[in-house]
């Protein structure tokens, strides 16, 4: 093997390297102004939605219906697994169950629900209740979801 020979070199301080400025700076002085990087941003405050109640709630359906049971074919609203859906001053309640208390998405379910709902225009935030009373059964589906599941 060849043996390798390494020089130190000690130092107490290396010289700085100066920075190059950003190119929309460097523009911007040429042209004699300097920028408002807040321009805009703190000016307008933002307008909270005026929506009714109602239609509110009926976007936070909407929602509701885009998240599917990954085991069976059909939205949760549809479903039957959603028992309430309240929205009061940009803050939502919703009270829902799984088909059973050992589902597959129990833990991940909720979270889902909560981060639909808020992505709703006009819904600041989401409290979501999983409850199992009353039980689950086939019979809170709706006639869309039977047909679906051909059980109609």
């Amino acid at each position: 093997m060849t043996e390798r020979a390494f020089d130190v070199e000690e130092v107490n301080e290396a010289k700085p390297v100066p920075k190059a400025p950003p190119l929309r700076a460097l523009a911007e002085a040429e042209a004699g102004h300097k920028p408002d990087y807040l321009e805009g941003f703190l000016n307008a405050k933002p307008e909270p939605a005026a929506a009714e109640p109602s239609a509110i709630v009926d976007e936070v359906v909407a929602a509701l219906r885009q998240i599917h049971d990954p085991e069976i074919p059909v939205n949760i609203y549809d479903l039957g697994l959603i028992y309430g859906v309240e929205v009061d001053n940009g803050h939502a309640t919703i009270t829902m169950t799984l088909t059973t208390p050992h589902c597959p998405v129990a833990e991940s379910m909720p979270g889902e629900v909560e981060i639909r709902v808020c992505a709703v225009p006009g819904i600041q935030s989401c409290d979501v209740k999983l409850v199992w009373e009353p039980a689950w059964d086939p019979g809170k589906m709706s006639d869309e979801a039977r047909l679906e599941m051909g059980m109609l």
